[in-house]
């Protein structure tokens, strides 16, 4: 099979491969489309993130959609052929994590593109059967990519404690933010502020379920007047957050989503005087069924998010595109 590979950091090479036999209980998935994510393009222009390190060849890509092409023993058959969106993660289902319904914070993951787990950049992975998740045909193959990063913002948006009647301030109009926007509105939040310096991504974020777009540079935004019931941080600067846990009301609560500096500096004093709760994410736990459900709601369009493709044997090219003041979602097309 073909194989967009990772050498080192900066350099990527179209190899062959062999096509993965599934092991018990897992499934053959021919990849159609997987999205560029952020962590992928860090990868390439820096070697690592974090304590996770590129010391070997690695194939990049964790947000896929594809058909089942075969399956492991213990499998049903009949599912060969089926359309699925993958949940990249498998954890041990063991560790205390696990037992306790923290899938996500396994310390023994092993997720696609996650040094030294091969990714989905390539024509078949192979996953837990019941991480591969049945799509319908109202979900394409790009919007079935695209359930993973949805699954970033819903579990945000659960996180963040959001109910019918909510009100959001969400910081970022990028891909991640846009698609938090949508799940807020799935949990039936009324009022979704979106912040963001570019104007364009303001307009822009208004077509994915924000009610309002506020400029972060404005001398007249007081995000102390806001009050809102909940924020969350998709930008990863730290002047959002700072601005974040002004705007919200006492008793209000923050999730972190957006990956910026190592370190910020938190009001402390202001935490504790309203009370606020203030959380960060790590990928999500048993989101797909929301996602998949709440992707097919009415005015709900994720095939919009695209805005570049490239076929497999340019993945490169969309590791390093400069994308525009628009652009959200790379999609690298595998197969069709």
């Amino acid at each position: 099979m073909r194989a967009s590979v990772l050498l080192r950091q900066g350099e990527v090479e179209m190899q062959e491969r062999p096509v993965p036999t599934p092991p018990p209980g897992e499934v053959l998935v021919r990849v159609r489309s997987v999205g560029v994510c952020g962590s992928d393009v860090h990868y390439y222009k820096e070697g690592r993130i974090g304590d996770f390190v590129v010391e070997q060849p690695l194939i990049l890509g964790h947000e896929v959609s594809g058909v089942i092409a075969g399956v492991g023993e213990g499998v049903d058959p009949s599912r060969i052929g089926e359309r699925v969106a993958v949940e990249p993660q498998r954890p041990c289902r063991t560790c205390r994590q696990c037992t306790t319904g923290h899938l996500n914070l396994c310390p023994d993951m092993k997720f696609y593109a996650t040094p030294p787990i091969d990714g989905t950049f390539c024509d078949y992975v192979t996953a837990p059967a019941e991480f591969a998740f049945p799509i319908p045909d109202a979900i394409s193959d790009h919007a079935g990519a695209l359930l993973e990063p949805f699954s970033v913002g819903m579990w945000a948006v659960g996180k963040a404690g959001l109910a019918p009647g909510s009100r959001v301030l969400i910081a970022g109009a990028g891909p991640i933010g846009a698609l938090t926007a949508i799940a807020a509105r799935s949990y039936g939040a009324t009022e979704i502020i979106v912040s963001d310096p570019v104007a364009s991504r303001r307009e822009q974020i208004l077509g994915f379920g924000a009610t309002s777009a506020v400029d972060p540079l404005d001398p007249g935004f007081d995000p102390a007047a806001l009050g809102v019931d909940a924020f969350i941080e998709c930008s990863g600067a730290t002047p959002a957050l700072l601005a974040g846990l002004k705007a919200l009301r006492p008793g209000g609560t923050a999730v972190m989503v957006g990956l910026g500096a190592e370190t910020m500096p938190i009001p402390v004093q202001e935490v504790m005087n309203k009370e606020i709760v203030l959380t960060g994410i790590f990928r999500y736990v048993d989101t797909w069924p929301k996602v998949i459900a709440a992707a097919q709601a009415p005015g709900v369009d994720l095939d919009a998010l695209v805005t570049a493709e490239f076929p497999l044997e340019e993945a490169e090219a969309a590791l390093t595109q400069v994308p525009g003041e628009s652009s959200l979602k790379t999609i690298v097309v595998v197969s069709r």
